[in-house]
């Protein structure tokens, strides 16, 4: 707790109207949190603006209101307090109320298309396994130590992610490893953070229907690294043309990885099986129980981090071998007496899904089938959805196309821009079926052959499906093991 006045003087604000003094309880951007004792920032948000529920905020408690404009009737014995930013504003706010808890452990950043959960994951097992205590901030879930809380954003808003690391402050941690969107970045919710370091994995086309075109999201995923100070650490995937360009404007001491490229933490891959990869790490051969050339660049991207953290390589490497594979990426269950392979995999843009097939093509025995069940998201960008059918198709011996979280969309709209990218002739042999279990079901009874591979993308860890504004349970993984007999 807190007196009002002391926290207000950390506000770069241009005017204000009325005077309060108190004891601030707690901060928080949702009217429905606000208590008594509480400060309301207001933030115009995409769906609903803030400023909307200034008075709603006040009637549950509300001593002070941060805003970018004034409303028209103020109420007595309130101040508000009027900045350039909401969002720049709670993100100080944030920190200084939670006793800036991103300064009292070291914090690293995750950011790219794809590969975040998995590196920010495999980062957290690391550091427990090497007998420190740690904090995860993920897609997947979060922890605070060994306690799980669920997780409902990439990033959560930046409220939360203090009150979240101040928890992993008090319960002794001394890493916090998160996942960082574009969407986060965009909207300032990691304003005030202070990073020990950040990650970048790759960057593909994704969540154009947010940013509008690629730039605007490749700006967003280096406004991180434009950020972070001189004391921080920037490990950076140089196979990824877009990897340099990160760090052009960047403070911090940068490292980069890579297969291809002449880099500080070179890899080369010399096994991959379904039992996972055999690296070569800067000359030093270790067994990894990931699978895909693909989770050869999250290991060397942890493999980075966690050598800028202080540890030393042998450690770091014996460590990591043991790691298991993150929930719902190359999730795999062998059906013994079908002899089939089912794989569940998060694979929801189309390099994500391109990486998959090619791993499973890889590694499939000869005159085995690959049936890939695939659909893609309602409401999000449109233009991947052809592109995402064409890999299906080209990868895959069957396909069948299926929901995967329509939300307002008409699923049979989403199945029809994803035909689109097909030919008359592929369209014919393309199976289409909007009920997702059946989807799944149908695969499973075209697996005949010993030895064929069935693919189930899109959701991975997901153990619901979104359809007109309801989540409805449902969990690819169990529906396969159910349907598989």
């Amino acid at each position: 707790m807190m007196k009002w006045t002391d926290l207000k003087q950390y506000i770069q604000f241009f005017d204000k109207k009325g005077n309060a003094e108190f004891d601030v309880i707690g901060v928080d951007l949702d009217s429905r949190k606000i208590a008594d004792g509480y400060v309301f920032i207001a933030i115009a948000g995409i769906g609903s603006d803030g400023h909307d529920f200034i008075n709603k905020a006040i009637s549950s408690g509300a001593r002070a209101v941060v805003c970018e404009k004034i409303p028209e009737e103020l109420v007595e014995e309130i101040e508000y307090v009027v900045v350039k930013s909401s969002a720049q504003a709670a993100g100080i706010i944030a920190d200084v109320f939670f006793n800036r808890p991103s300064r009292s452990l070291r914090l690293v950043g995750v950011t790219g298309t794809n590969g975040k959960t998995t590196t920010v994951t495999m980062l957290y097992r690391l550091v427990k396994a090497l007998g420190y205590k740690a904090g995860l901030l993920s897609t997947v879930r979060n922890f605070v130590h060994d306690q799980e809380i669920s997780a409902s954003h990439t990033t959560p808003d930046v409220i939360r992610i203090n009150g979240l690391l101040a928890d992993m402050v008090k319960a002794g941690c001394d890493f916090a490893f998160m996942e960082v969107s574009s969407h986060a970045m965009k909207q300032s919710r990691v304003a005030g953070l202070h990073f020990a370091g950040g990650v970048f994995t790759n960057l593909t086309h994704d969540h154009l229907d947010y940013h509008g075109s690629f730039r605007d999201y490749l700006e967003c995923k280096k406004m991180f690294f434009d950020t972070l100070s001189k004391d921080a650490f920037a490990i950076i995937n140089k196979d990824d043309k877009n990897g340099p360009v990160m760090v052009q404007n960047c403070k911090a001491d940068v490292k980069y990885y890579g297969f291809r490229q002449i880099v500080d933490y070179k890899g080369k891959i010399k096994a991959n099986t379904l039992q996972g990869l055999i690296l070569d790490i800067n000359g030093v051969e270790v067994h990894s129980r990931l699978v895909g050339a693909f989770n050869g660049y999250n290991f060397l991207a942890v493999y980075g981090v966690a050598l800028r953290l202080g540890f030393a390589s042998t450690e770091v490497l014996a460590a990591m071998s043991e790691i298991q594979a993150v929930d719902g990426r190359f999730d795999t269950f062998y059906h013994e007496g079908k002899k089939v392979l089912g794989i569940v995999d998060y694979a929801h843009t189309p390099d994500a899904l391109e990486n998959v097939l090619d791993t499973i093509r890889e590694l499939k025995n000869k005159g085995s089938r690959i049936i890939t069940v695939v659909g893609c998201g309602g409401d999000r960008d449109r233009t991947k959805r052809p592109l995402m059918a064409r890999i299906a198709v080209d990868k895959s011996d069957m396909v069948i196309f299926t929901s995967d979280n329509p939300r307002s969309e008409d699923p049979l709209d989403i199945l029809d821009d994803m035909m689109s990218g097909l030919s008359p002739e592929e369209a014919k042999l393309v199976f289409r079926q909007v009920e997702r279990k059946e989807a799944i079901k149908m695969a499973t009874m075209m697996a005949s052959r010993p030895g064929d591979i069935i693919l189930i993308a899109g959701k991975g860890h997901e153990n619901y499906q979104e359809i007109k504004g309801q989540r409805f349970p449902f969990d690819d993984k169990i529906i396969l093991k159910e349907v598989l007999i």
